[in-house]
């Protein structure tokens, strides 16, 4: 199977929602899809679980005063779901020039200078989905928090839930950034990157922590 027939075949089985499908295709031994592909799908999981506190919310009398702000986080929500969604795929497209790169020649000076050529343009686009994921899931915590504090007491658990799988999914794409920004010749470049994606992770795995912390407290008693 090419790696672009898997890419599409990957994407269908999550709209089809054959999902042991597709863990089988990420358990196998071809590159995509990987970590990054599963990051995204626990992003994603994570935004639904906050859209379904908002379905849970709406229409109800004792959270009229929050109806407006609720089907606003919801629709965002949803967005952000089919955004990181989409993802799975551009992560698995951002890595196919990479790993043909990886097999070019490099036996003479020039095509050693050619491949660092390649390779490095190609390291560019391994980074474009994962950074965007790792954007999206902070957004998707922000938006968990709101959920949780405004939502139905009987869906907050899963506000909590939403915030911890997009944490994950944040931690988890910030090590497809690194990978690729550790091999960048151009240092100005990869520091750049480097530097949004640990600022990303200082802010807001602490902010998911917040967010669980509250919940748990919340069903805790405590």
């Amino acid at each position: 199977m090419t790696k672009d027939v898997k890419t599409e075949k990957c994407a269908a089985l999550i709209r089809e929602k054959q999902i042991t499908e597709f863990m089988a295709e990420l358990g196998s031994k071809a590159p995509v899809p990987g970590g990054g592909g599963a990051a995204a799908l626990a992003g994603a999981a994570g935004a639904a679980l906050g859209a379904m506190v908002g379905a849970l919310t709406t229409g109800k009398k004792k959270y009229i005063d929050v109806e407006e702000d609720i089907q606003a986080l919801m629709k965002e929500a949803l967005e952000l779901k089919d955004r990181l969604l989409a993802l799975i795929d551009e992560d698995a497209e951002g890595f196919q020039p990479l790993s043909e790169a990886y097999g070019l020649p490099s036996e003479t000076e020039a095509e050693r200078e050619e491949k660092a050529r390649i390779m490095e343009s190609a390291l560019r686009k391994a980074c474009k989905a994962p950074i965007e994921m790792m954007r999206c899931c902070c957004r998707v915590i922000d938006l968990c928090g709101e959920f949780a504090a405004k939502g139905s007491r009987l869906a907050v658990s899963d506000a909590g839930c939403g915030a911890i799988l997009a944490k994950s999914a944040l931690q988890a794409a910030s090590l497809n950034v690194f990978i690729n920004t550790r091999m960048m010749k151009d240092r100005a470049f990869a520091r750049n990157l480097e530097e949004e994606a640990e600022g990303l992770l200082k802010e807001y795995t602490v902010q998911a922590d917040e967010v669980y912390g509250m919940v748990y407290k919340n069903l805790r008693n405590i």
